[in-house]
């Protein structure tokens, strides 16, 4: 079994496939000063629910936008699996993916691998919008190249700095609304909010596809809200939950047959 881990600032996405099947996924807070004893304890017992066990995983490949838990991460890797895990930077074979970023170093782990994953589904060119932490959007070309995109603030924290900065607004869930126009407190929020972030996305997309003077794009969204705002959005084509972990799994599988894994 291949395990792979997606490590964002918020949350850290991991998957187990067998062969070509993602056969469970998991959803966990990410924490970046846990020892490499304490990942291997909450691995150990989201496995025992699946009556997994170690020495079944014969791969790890992790992508991160968070330094410093890599560490700790490595040396779980080496000391409870044995394994060196591939890391998803620079000195990875990406397969498809070519780049026409000018700085490829200062493009996050996910986006990349993201764009891997897209593309091992979808036919060029693309934009791509993850709701993650931050939302970001990004555009690959005909050739498969990736050219870069927008980063905005992601639907959470936007909600938390609303509700931390004034100090006459609750805390509240993220979810559609029955009105656009609320008619209490929460309700307004929770409209502006969610058709704004609608708006924000197809107003963007919009934008993206009037600079490159083309409406032939496929729109994908991936991330923890990708459903939800999808609802309204006008732009949105399709919703790919678990984009990140299929372009992980595509990318090990491409250093494997190439020898470097």
């Amino acid at each position: 079994m291949l395990l792979v881990l997606d490590i964002g600032n918020t949350n850290t996405v991991l998957g187990l496939f067998e062969e070509e099947e993602l056969i469970y996924e998991w959803r966990i807070k990410t924490d970046a000063y846990k020892t490499e004893d304490e990942f291997a304890v909450l691995l150990r017992s989201l496995f025992e629910m699946k009556e997994i066990t170690f020495t079944q995983i014969n791969g790890i490949i992790i992508s991160s936008v968070v330094p410093p838990i890599m560490r700790a991460l490595e040396y779980m890797c080496d000391k409870y699996f044995d394994l060196k895990p591939v890391i998803v930077e620079k000195n990875v074979a990406l397969q498809s993916i070519k780049m026409a970023y000018p700085t490829p170093a200062e493009i996050g782990a996910d986006r990349i691998v993201n764009a891997v994953g897209a593309l091992q589904k979808y036919d060029a060119p693309l934009i791509i919008i993850d709701f993650g932490t931050a939302t970001t959007f990004c555009y690959i070309d005909n050739d498969g190249a990736y050219h870069g995109g927008l980063i905005s603030p992601g639907l959470k924290i936007s909600v938390d700095a609303l509700y931390s900065k004034a100090s006459k607004l609750p805390k509240i869930e993220i979810e559609k609304p029955n009105k656009v126009i609320g008619q209490s407190t929460v309700a307004a929020m929770q409209s502006g909010v969610y058709y704004g972030f609608v708006s924000q996305v197809d107003g963007i997309v919009k934008k993206m596809k009037e600079e490159l003077n083309r409406e032939d794009i496929v729109v994908l969204a991936t991330g923890g809200l990708a459903n939800l705002i999808a609802k309204d959005s006008e732009q949105i084509m399709s919703v790919e939950e678990n984009l990140t972990l299929h372009g992980l799994h595509t990318i090990y599988r491409f250093n494997k047959s190439k020898g470097m894994t």
